[in-house]
Order: C-alpha cells, then sequence, then structure tokens
C-alpha cells in the first residue's frame, strides 16, 4: 500500500500576486532612486567646484589676482557629472565693465566680486542671469563662496 504525501506548493494564483506586489513597489521606488541620483551628481559638483575654489583662493593669495583660466591650476579638463567642463570668469582685476558675461542674480547684480565659477548642470546650457530658464539647473558659487548650490535655490 502506499501513502501520498501533499506536497506543500505554491499556486499560480499566488505567485502572480507576490509578483504585482513586487511590480508596485518597485514601480513607487523608481522616482525616489532618480531623485537620490540627481542629488548625488549635484553634491558631487559642489564638491569639485569646493576644490577648484581652494586652489584658486591659493593662486590669488600666492599672486594677487584670479588667474586668467583654469589651466594655471591644471583644471580644465576637469568635467562635471554631466560631461560638461566648469566654467570659469575672473572678474577681480576684469576693469570697471569686466567682460559682460559675469553671473547675475534676478536683479542684474554679479554674484561674485572675484571670480566664477559653475556647472552648467543636467541640460549643459546657461546664461548669465539666474532668471534665465535654462540656467535653473546650473550649480552656481555665488557671494565669494559663500553660497554653493542649484541656482533655482538661490
Amino acid at each position: 500500500m502506499r501513502r501520498y504525501t501533499l506536497l506543500a506548493g505554491f499556486t499560480l494564483l499566488e505567485l502572480t500576486i507576490v509578483t504585482v506586489i513586487i511590480g508596485i513597489l518597485a514601480s513607487m521606488a523608481a522616482p525616489n532612486v532618480q531623485r537620490v541620483r540627481e542629488k548625488a551628481l549635484v553634491a558631487r559638483a559642489i564638491g569639485d567646484m569646493k576644490a577648484i575654489e581652494v586652489e584658486l583662493n591659493q593662486y590669488t593669495a600666492n599672486n594677487m589676482l584670479p588667474p586668467d583660466d583654469l589651466t594655471v591650476i591644471e583644471r580644465e579638463t576637469l568635467l562635471d557629472p554631466w560631461g560638461h567642463p566648469y566654467a570659469y570668469a575672473k572678474i577681480a582685476g576684469a576693469g570697471k565693465g569686466g567682460k559682460g558675461g559675469f553671473r547675475k542674480d534676478k536683479f542684474l547684480v554679479p554674484l561674485n566680486s572675484d571670480f566664477d565659477l559653475y556647472s552648467m548642470g543636467p541640460d549643459g546650457q546657461s546664461k548669465a542671469p539666474l532668471s534665465s530658464p535654462v540656467s535653473k539647473d546650473d550649480i552656481i558659487r555665488a557671494n565669494d563662496g559663500g553660497y554653493m548650490g542649484v541656482a533655482a535655490l538661490f
């Protein structure tokens, strides 16, 4: 006489329900992952800019004026997290009007008095006034280094 034992297992319906639940949870997590990724890229850009700022300030302390470009401190090839070179413009000693392309806030007041340093952000586009729509995602240095972050939050 044979004895048959019942094998415990999952039914097709139970597996389908679990798969649907996992799919719902994954779809809820995806936007959060993207948001965290963007914050990490911004943090990396800010870190790079702070390192460049330290080197520029050391150069300025030794030479009385900021350098004309980033080649002097060998940072001209450094790319931001989105693959674009960091933008730099010397302001101090540039004369009354300067080059005219300096970054300005929404009141068209220059952001810095010594030098401009910024990343053009994810879109790779930028214009001098922060009020321009293409400048909202830029990572900027303002108030002579007192603020570093997203232009839209300044």
